[in-house]
């Protein structure tokens, strides 16, 4: 039987193979091969994230929107400030909900993500040949699955 390399009165699992961590260096390898790009837009991770998001949507509100993005809402703001700052959103009441605030890419946000396109669309198919899409298309259903198994709204 192995011997627990654990400090801890509890016995965890190596760091190898721990599933959070395991993760996590999973998305650091993937963003190291879009980071320089990213850097040479000016953009941030984040950033990022919510253009594609808002670019395969109308209009989000906030919460959505964070959610999509994988942002934390307190996040969301600072973001939201940079990027209509930038030229890249428009920020508008809900019509049924003055509460709500609806966001949408503005055309400078639509001409900046068809500026970066090519580069991320050549970057993520450098990623499908050396992993395959019948790999890739496994792994998004084994990771769907898992947010759905630990889905607190399940």
């Amino acid at each position: 039987m192995p011997q627990n390399r654990s400090r801890s009165a509890a016995p965890l699992a190596h760091t190898r193979r721990a599933l959070p961590i395991a993760l996590l260096r999973a998305r650091e390898t993937l963003m190291e091969r879009f980071r320089p790009m990213l850097h040479r837009l000016d953009v941030t991770e984040q950033q990022w994230r919510v253009l594609r998001v808002l670019d395969e949507n109308e209009a989000v509100d906030a919460t959505e929107l964070a959610e999509s993005a994988a942002i934390l809402a307190p996040s969301l703001s600072r973001i939201l400030k940079a990027m209509d700052a930038r030229g890249f959103i428009h920020l508008r009441k809900a019509p049924d909900d003055g509460r709500k605030t609806l966001i949408s890419l503005s055309k400078a946000g639509r001409d900046f993500l068809a500026k970066a396109a090519p580069e991320s669309a050549a970057i993520s198919e450098e990623i499908e040949a050396r992993l395959g899409r019948d790999k890739i298309d496994r792994l998004l259903d084994e990771i769907d699955d898992l947010i759905f198994q630990l889905s607190e709204k399940r």
